[in-house]
């Protein structure tokens, strides 16, 4: 407990100064509103990629159609903005809690699947929470939902993407973490030591879909527009991609991936490469899963020893 409790304090540390530091940089007019959005969408993807790892890298439940809880926090925290006039951060609270509910809706049924057909069933969930979005005229229907005031700042980002992120840490390091690892690794042994794999799973999804929720909320508030088109299946797979590419069962290579695959696009378009920036980024991808299948991290978290250790190697074990 307090190597866990020294690690928070080392990583508060790391969070404070690297507020200070693009605090300074903004004020000082060194990014300027272009970079400043590049930043502020590399916290929520963070916020989306660490949530995804606790139910994909952690508990081994391969879950697709995240995308949709996302849009279910997003819509409810701008309707509570916008007709009600809720404030901002109680209005992302309830969208995320909105988001869990949808998440233990849809959980509940679907996470006694295994494999192929649990991926299936939860792609069919996102998709179907996106239809009912598009025939529902009080959220804009297909046109989408504009005017949403814009009350997502780089401060909020960064401090919920702090907090989510520690907050998924502890829980990883808590008992009902070690219950969900426990399930990843081998459902039926758990079950025989008496662990609830039914409770465990449906926890993580959850916490999940929470966090997905507020990740929405921020998302909803920073563009100021939101459509069904959003949320689809593309970016479900967009998010499960930072889950795989940084190592599934990492959260630190989650965030390093979250962060470079959501800047690499917006470097190709610097350079003039826009048209082939797709391309490129499914390139990267293809010689990744090649060389480093099991991610950039495995399933280690970032540390000194690690980038002694990291390396690559073809299709096998982790190094």
């Amino acid at each position: 407990m307090k190597q866990h409790f020294r690690k928070t304090l080392i990583g508060f540390g790391i969070a404070v100064i690297g507020y200070i530091l693009l605090s300074v940089l903004i004020n000082s007019k060194m990014l300027n509103d272009f970079y400043i959005r590049i930043l502020m969408m590399i916290g929520i993807n963070i916020i989306l990629a660490t949530a995804l790892n606790l139910v994909i890298g952690f508990t081994g439940q391969l879950v697709l159609g995240f995308a949709g809880f996302m849009s279910v926090g997003a819509y409810m925290s701008a309707v509570l903005t916008m007709k009600l006039h809720m404030p901002f951060i109680p209005a992302l609270v309830l969208g995320g809690a909105m988001a869990s509910v949808f998440g233990l809706l849809v959980g509940v049924p679907t996470l006694r699947l295994k494999g192929d057909y649990l991926a299936i069933t939860t792609l069919g969930f996102g998709e179907i929470i996106r239809v009912l979005i598009v025939n529902i005229d009080y959220l804009g229907g297909p046109r989408g939902l504009p005017a949403i005031p814009k009350y997502t700042t780089y401060t909020w980002v960064y401090i919920i993407c702090v907090l989510s992120v520690l907050v998924i840490y502890y829980i990883i390091h808590s008992s009902h973490g070690r219950a969900m690892i426990s399930v990843r690794e081998d459902e039926i042994a758990s079950e025989s030591m008496g662990i609830n794999t039914t409770y465990a799973k449906i926890s993580a999804f959850i916490v999940a879909a929470f966090f997905a929720g507020i990740a929405g909320g921020l998302y909803g508030h920073f563009l100021m527009f939101i459509d069904p088109k959003s949320f689809d299946w593309l970016k479900s797979f967009e998010i499960v991609t930072f889950v795989v590419a940084g190592g599934m069962g990492s959260l630190t290579g989650s965030i390093l991936s979250a962060g470079a695959l959501t800047l690499l696009p917006e470097i190709l378009r610097l350079f003039g490469f826009s048209k082939y920036r797709m391309l490129m980024y499914a390139i990267l991808l293809l010689i990744l899963m090649l060389f480093r299948p099991q991610g950039l991290m495995g399933s280690k978290e970032l540390s000194l020893k690690v980038f002694k250790n990291l390396g690559f190697k073809k299709a096998g074990g982790e190094k």
